[in-house]
């Protein structure tokens, strides 16, 4: 039987994961800046989490969640997304009863999805997330939105557009949904399945749906920022205050409500305006009922995520360059037993200073060993045989200009001229 990867899910190949580190090492570089410390949280949960943290109403949970039942006959989901995850363990672990805010991140996060797969759009995707616990003031989502706007911008992605919006507040939000409702009502009809299942539970979800009708339909609706509170106004006009008191560009739109039930107030999205990218690149806002939700203290929060297989994806599409690593930096060559055990033993110096070192693992000839480092991309090859090993030096030949230099069978100095590098051969 030939084995293959489920359908939705995608391997990384060795020769293809710099793409993911170098992301990955961008990333870190900038939520340094800001204070932000790692969280790792499992991959499973309990399913009563998503339902109450995430909404019973939303696609996620009535059609896209991996829910099995466990040999303890408890019910747990592949993690959907990261934030009930994250808050979650800001609740167990009683971080509320530390000094606020508390600023956390997380990276390399595997979520699971039951959707079509696409391009960017995979069963199993993995997620960047940010989260600001503790802090109502606008001034922690202008902080977010910064957060992702500099990674996108330091990345080389262009053409993005930062889109805006307030839904209100619990209080607010009624006021609005009566209105919509009445807006709908006459044309209920029309409308999706699933959008008339909304109708009643959740209708600001019906400005989400995707499809055309619906969309045709909603595009005349009410805008949300004209039901707000003067405090939902207020937050809102502050947070674009600060956006443009730091030159982030942004635009308003009043159809933006975001597809999980717990964002309140401020909800945004950065979304591409290249032809045949996917849409929405990140995503995010505060949502401030959703630790109390979960057994917390009434606490706000604030925060977005961003799929990594679609940024990896966009980044493509718009030619950014993502530097290759070197992956070799000296192919060490051995000429007979002795001087093999030579390269195995030298091999294992350089590399505690910090040097990555090849050897010879397939018994090839000089000449195919030559070829295998040229194809590898090592910077050096050092040859050593009997003659060699009786001098006590050998020729360190450069692969990117065919230059080469007699150096001592040393580690320290083998090091120090491959430091100094192939610019500086003169030198020697």
């Amino acid at each position: 039987m030939a084995y293959k990867a489920p359908k939705g899910t995608k391997d990384v190949l060795p020769e293809e994961s710099y793409r993911w580190q170098y992301l990955e090492s961008t990333i870190r570089k900038i939520v340094r800046k800001y204070g932000l410390l790692e969280a790792r949280t499992p991959c499973i949960e309990h399913t009563e989490l998503f339902l109450r943290g995430v909404g019973d109403t939303t696609d996620i949970v009535q059609k896209e969640m991996y829910t099995f039942t466990d040999k303890g006959d408890r019910s747990i989901t592949l993690k959907p997304e990261g934030t009930a995850g994250a808050v979650r363990m800001f609740v167990e672990n009683g971080l509320f009863s530390e000094a606020q805010p508390t600023k956390m991140y997380y990276l390399y996060c595997p979520v699971f999805r039951y959707e079509r797969p696409q391009a960017g759009r995979l069963r199993e995707h993995h997620q960047f997330g940010v989260e600001i616990f503790g802090s109502p003031s606008p001034a922690a989502d202008a902080e977010v939105i910064s957060i992702a706007s500099e990674i996108f911008e330091t990345l080389g992605c262009s053409d993005l557009t930062i889109k805006l919006n307030s839904i209100g507040c619990p209080k607010c939000r009624a006021r609005y949904q009566q209105a919509l409702k009445e807006y709908l009502g006459g044309r209920l009809g029309e409308l999706c399945e699933t959008c008339r299942g909304r109708f009643e539970t959740n209708p600001l979800r019906i400005l989400d749906c995707k499809v055309d009708t619906c969309r045709e339909i909603v595009k005349d609706a009410p805008h949300t920022m004209d039901y707000v509170c003067d405090d939902c106004r207020a937050h809102m006009n502050e947070l674009m205050r600060l956006l443009d008191l730091a030159g982030i560009r942004y635009e308003i739109d009043p159809m933006l409500v975001r597809g999980l039930d717990y964002y309140t107030k401020t909800v945004f999205e950065i979304v591409s305006g290249m032809p045949g990218a996917q849409g929405t690149l990140c995503g995010g806002g505060r949502y401030d009922g959703l630790i109390r939700e979960l057994g917390g203290p009434d606490m706000p929060a604030v925060g977005f995520g961003l799929g990594m297989e679609r940024l990896l994806l966009i980044m493509s599409q718009l030619g950014v360059e993502v530097p290759k690593p070197v992956r070799y930096d000296v192919m060490l060559i051995g000429l007979g037993t002795e001087a093999k055990d030579r390269c195995f033993t030298l091999a294992r110096a350089l590399r505690k200073l910090g040097v990555s070192v090849d050897l010879d693992l397939m018994d090839r000839s000089v000449k195919a060993q030559m070829k295998y480092a040229d194809k590898t991309g090592a910077l050096y090859t050092l040859v050593i045989g009997d003659e060699e090993i009786k001098n006590d030096a050998a020729n360190m030949k450069s692969m990117t200009n065919g230059e080469s230099v007699m150096v001592r069978l040393d580690a320290d100095e083998i090091a120090n001229s491959i430091q100094r590098g192939v610019s500086k051969w003169e030198s020697f």
